[in-house]
């Protein structure tokens, strides 16, 4: 027989504290897009999505710009990605 594993409740910050993380996250990140290096337009990208149990932590959130955030949602691959 096999055992599925026990769903968790996931992470989900309230407003204020999420902004508090977003603003860290892009610190961490040095206020840059993880892909191409672009340094306006950022928003913050949840690594593991919310709906498939991805929490507001630190570790599953990296800054991206906005077409590089666009190309992860699509499927396509970032322009310019760094190296």
């Amino acid at each position: 027989m096999i055992r599925l594993g026990q769903k968790r409740p996931r992470l989900r910050l309230e407003a204020e504290a999420y902004d508090r993380l977003r603003r860290q996250v892009l610190e961490r990140d040095g206020w840059r897009c993880q892909h191409c290096g672009r340094a306006t337009q950022l928003e913050v990208h949840h690594i593991r999505m919310r709906s498939k149990l991805g929490d507001d932590a630190l570790e599953n959130l990296i800054t991206l710009c906005t077409d590089c955030h666009k190309a992860k949602h699509s499927g396509k691959r970032p322009v310019g990605k760094m190296s």
